[in-house]
């Protein structure tokens, strides 16, 4: 008796954890789609594992509480999928396809749940909308795969990069404990999510814990000559690895391929360099997209913020345009034009569209 109170203990924690902190990242995400993603993903696969427990103890449970977690279910893979589309999207929101493809889901999803309720047609639901609901979650399992396969230089290194490996990790590993259930037993999809819940929070303790301690700010200034030896150390290393060519790029990893502390790196960019850390990163990156956009004047806006080391298109055109005055199409168009001045303010008509 014992030990199936533990058993139900440990298969509901994930499930109640995981709709806090679903609501949690729901109100921290202030408009961010990524963050928004990942709590409707938390909270249908908190849905999900809730109801596979109260199924499992209780049997006689309410039918709409089966319908609930199966419709939960239908959810996951396409959260999981828009979780990685919009991490590696350019643009805020969603395009015209995308939202056509949720509009879809929820169209499907709202005529099952009302023309075939699980009450009235039970059968149905066993042997066809519940199988077809798993296969469903794998198809979009393997096109998160495939995002994460073609976007992996992109996430090397970043600090997303790998909580978002864990995110398709860990729905895999409850995917997989799902489908094997009939060999295992049916609360193992549960059990499995509790663990992953957990490991992604230590995972995620630990990311933050690399970014920190953060050496205090010193009080005394740099000498100017030893200032001007280690910028200059600096230049060289990153025009001789092309270090901000990385969008992962970060303060701390700067500073240790400098060898200086990441305080003092801030304070010779800060009070020696008159810069911020990301705005020296734009200067290097639209000093690159500028040649890339001479030498290449075919090449896509959106490879050539790729290949600069830009993370998305509006980044690239906002830290184009402060550094310039003008967008990287009208720069590109005017240094095709001899005798024009690139930065000249009135020929700027061709703004971005």
């Amino acid at each position: 008796m014992l030990s199936q109170h533990f058993l139900f203990f440990f298969a509901m924690l994930g499930a109640f954890n995981g709709i806090g902190a679903a609501s949690f990242l729901w109100w921290r995400a202030k408009g961010k789609p990524t963050q928004r993603w990942l709590s409707l993903l938390i909270l249908a696969v908190s849905v999900r594992t809730g109801k596979s427990v109260a199924f499992y103890f209780w049997p006689d449970i309410p039918k709409i509480v089966l319908q609930l977690g199966l419709t939960a279910c239908f959810m996951i893979g396409p959260c999981l999928f828009f979780l990685l589309r919009s991490s590696q999207s350019d643009s805020p929101g969603l395009g015209r396809a995308d939202r056509r493809h949720i509009a879809g889901l929820l169209a499907i999803a709202a005529a099952v749940n009302v023309l075939l309720p699980y009450a009235g047609h039970i059968d149905l639901w066993r042997q066809v909308i519940a199988p077809a609901i798993t296969y469903s979650w794998l198809g979009y399992l393997l096109l998160a795969t495939l995002q994460v396969y073609r976007h992996r230089a992109r996430l090397s290194g970043t600090p997303s990069g790998p909580l978002l490996l864990g995110a398709v990790g860990g729905i895999w590993l409850i995917w997989i404990a799902y489908f094997t259930a009939g060999y295992t037993s049916y609360i193992v999809g549960a059990l499995s999510f509790t663990f992953v819940l957990a490991s992604s929070v230590v995972v995620y303790l630990r990311l933050r814990s690399g970014q920190t301690p953060i050496e205090p700010y010193q009080d005394r200034r740099i000498p100017q000559t030893e200032a001007a030896a280690q910028l200059q150390a600096m230049a060289e290393l990153m025009a001789r690895e092309r270090l901000h060519l990385d969008p992962g790029l970060t303060l701390p990893r700067l500073a240790r391929r400098l060898g200086v502390p990441q305080a003092r790196l801030t304070q010779l960019l800060n009070d020696n360099n008159q810069t911020s850390f990301k705005q020296y990163l734009a200067q290097l990156r639209v000093g690159e997209a500028k040649t890339l956009l001479s030498r290449e004047p075919s090449k896509p806006l959106e490879a050539i913020a790729e290949a600069a080391g830009f993370q998305s298109m509006s980044t690239f055109y906002s830290a184009f345009k402060k550094v310039e005055g003008i967008t990287p199409a009208a720069f590109r168009q005017r240094a095709q034009t001899p005798g024009i001045d690139s930065r000249s303010p009135e020929n700027d008509s061709n703004a971005l569209i």
